[in-house]
């Protein structure tokens, strides 16, 4: 098993990498099977050494292939093997029905599934590869419900979990919830995205001995980023530096009864680095924010002028925490829209320009699926069915860099490949998480980082703060100020 590597494919893409390395490399079919195979005998000694006895449930297709594969190589190591068969033989690759043939003619007996599973150690996932584009029906989802009803027994899935989308990571109806996913040659962006986090577990990887000149024939659909791609962001200041030239973030929002949302954003600004915030927010809200953050310059803007000597002094803005949609949000949103100065668009600023779309190349728009429903006039479930489809189709509606957040949040400005972020966790199922990563990438954006840089780096602190806050002290009941003194650290990491 291999380090992840940070590219991901689609099914069509990794299918390609297949081709190659067939016809350019002259890497037969068979071998990359045969190969795949012993990889998944490896994965299983490494994860369950105490195993003897593995069920392995094959489909018809390339995936049952490796599974018939695994099998034989098993049976060589004194494995007691169980192989169970769905769909019609008949319709099988060339490749795939030697590999059966090879099972056969080791006088080893296969089954065909008849709706429950042995007794085993461990149970493989060979039934669908990453060509499923279709709902699992009849005797396949049954097949899958019998591999997710054997309580506490493992599962390894070859390439995807059975009935997860690879593009998308959409569940087709039913899937397999695996214990770890073994990927080959490429790793596949379903895996990452939608439904795939939920059903992959520890997700491995083996390249199958593809040569590395291989990779860079195909441009990838995403890339994972981690915090070390951006450590040259957070190189140590100069001693002789000051606040001026680490700029000057605004804050816009904290309606009646939404303060506390600017609040967490404009410390969250303040804790990656900003050098000056201010908080534009209601008059009565500004004394009370002062009283647990001094460090704030807050002020009541009752009437929408008095927005304009702030807009003057800022160098970005983060626009809509606890903004609200009333007239009140409605006239600081409009003519903070006409300051021209990069901003982070979040929260009920999202809603007010679903209203009314516009396109701008100077801003980072931050939703999650729900208001990215809203700015495509679509729901929630179909954003969530495609994540990529989506995040693309926000960009061309409304330019910049979209952030659409979630298990697996994607961060595109236009060019490919789009990036993926792995940290975070579902502790930040919380109010205020949002409004903390608004404030994070305000606070970058005021540093004169690129709106690109600006996300990236901010979705990679945000995620990594919240991941430090629950090692520390666990994921439920995560609350957005308790990655404060994370995110000073994580800033601090390079000095």
């Amino acid at each position: 098993m291999l380090t992840l590597p940070p590219e991901l494919y689609t099914a069509e893409q990794t299918r390609e990498l297949d081709r190659l390395i067939i016809e350019q490399h002259h890497t037969p079919a068979g071998t990359l099977m045969a190969r795949a195979g012993a990889a998944a005998l490896q994965s299983i000694k490494h994860f369950w050494p105490q195993a003897k006895h593995m069920v392995i449930v094959c489909g018809s297709g390339n995936n049952g292939g490796d599974g018939y594969e695994l099998a034989r190589q098993a049976l060589a190591t004194e494995f007691q093997v169980s192989l169970l068969e769905v769909g019609h033989t008949d319709k099988m690759s060339d490749e795939t029905r030697s590999a059966r043939e090879a099972l056969l003619a080791t006088d080893h007996p296969v089954y065909q599934f008849d709706g429950s599973l042995p007794a085993c150690d461990v149970i493989i996932d060979a039934l669908f590869g990453t060509g499923l584009d279709r709902p699992v029906r009849g005797l396949y989802a049954d097949a899958i419900a019998a591999i997710n009803d054997a309580e506490n027994i493992p599962v390894l899935s070859l390439d995807i979990p059975s009935g997860i989308h690879a593009n998308s990571g959409s569940e087709l109806g039913s899937a397999v919830k695996a214990s770890v996913t073994l990927s080959f040659i490429g790793l596949n962006t379903g895996l990452f995205s939608g439904d795939g986090p939920q059903f992959c577990g520890q997700i491995c990887f083996d390249n199958l001995q593809a040569p590395a000149s291989l990779y860079a024939q195909v441009l990838p659909r995403a890339r994972r980023i981690n915090l070390d791609d951006y450590a040259a962001l957070l190189a140590p200041r100069e001693r002789t530096a000051h606040k001026g030239l680490y700029g000057h973030l605004l804050v816009i929002g904290g309606d009646h009864g939404m303060a506390g949302a600017a609040r967490i954003a404009a410390e969250a600004g303040a804790r990656v680095g900003a050098g000056l915030i201010s908080v534009a927010t209601r008059n009565d809200h500004a004394p009370v924010f002062n009283l647990t953050r001094p460090e704030l310059m807050c002020h009541g803007v009752d009437r929408v002028e008095q927005l304009l000597p702030l807009l003057q002094k800022a160098d970005a803005l983060t626009l809509g925490p606890g903004l609200g949609q009333h007239a009140w949000g409605e006239s600081l949103y409009r003519l903070a829209m006409q300051s021209g100065l990069p901003m982070v668009v979040d929260a009920d600023a999202l809603n007010l320009l679903s209203k009314t779309p516009h396109h701008s190349d100077h801003w980072v728009l931050t939703p999650h699926p729900g208001e990215a429903g809203r700015l495509l006039g679509c729901t929630t479930k179909q954003v969530q069915t495609d994540r990529f489809a989506a995040v693309q189709q926000l960009h061309q509606r409304y330019g910049g860099v979209i952030i659409l957040k979630g298990a697996g949040t994607l961060i595109f400005d236009g060019k490919l490949p789009v990036h993926l972020s792995t940290s975070g966790n579902p502790g930040m199922a919380s109010g205020g998480m949002g409004d903390a990563l608004s404030g994070i990438i305000g606070g970058l954006l005021a540093q004169g980082h690129s709106p690109i840089d600006a996300a990236c780096l901010g979705v990679c602190l945000h995620g990594m703060a919240a991941d430090k806050a629950a090692e520390q002290d666990g994921e439920r009941g995560m609350l957005a100020m308790d990655l404060m003194p994370h995110l000073r650290q994580l800033v601090n990491l390079r000095y």
